[in-house]
């Protein structure tokens, strides 16, 4: 059927809301982010989420940040870490073509008899007029 949004609405005083709307500006957030924010620790630890002054953590040293660190990516970065991926292995594989190419030019190359090459170096050493004809 899938996953639809619902709507929640919180009451608060205005101080409170002051309060929010500054933590939002703080984080380059919406308000309405906020409250997911809130809403989703709440449902992921099973209400058993409690907000507490940054201060106080840093203080007690109760909550400390898991090991290792987590930092969050935007979209647009890992978008194009993908595409750069994507053309690097496309550069491997023209190279690859490539250089079966030239594997198979050098097998010609080899294949000729001395005499069939012709240096043209060695033409304008020589004064004979013999004719010679490419193809």
């Amino acid at each position: 059927m899938g996953n639809k949004n619902k709507t929640i609405s919180f009451r608060v005083n205005e101080d409170v809301f002051e309060v929010l709307r500054d933590i939002a500006e703080e984080r380059d957030i919406s308000l309405s982010a906020v409250f997911r924010d809130y809403v989703d620790q709440l449902v992921a630890h099973d209400g058993q989420v409690r907000v507490v002054p940054e201060h106080e953590i840093n203080d007690n040293g109760a909550e400390q940040e898991s090991f290792p660190p987590k930092i969050e990516v935007p979209k647009s970065f890992v978008r194009e870490h993908e595409r750069l991926e994507l053309e690097a292995e496309h550069l491997r594989e023209q190279l690859d073509e490539y250089k079966r190419y030239v594997t198979e030019l050098t097998q010609q190359l080899d294949d000729y008899n001395d005499e069939d090459v012709i240096v043209l170096d060695d033409l304008d050493d020589t004064d004979t007029d013999e004719s010679y004809r490419l193809g």
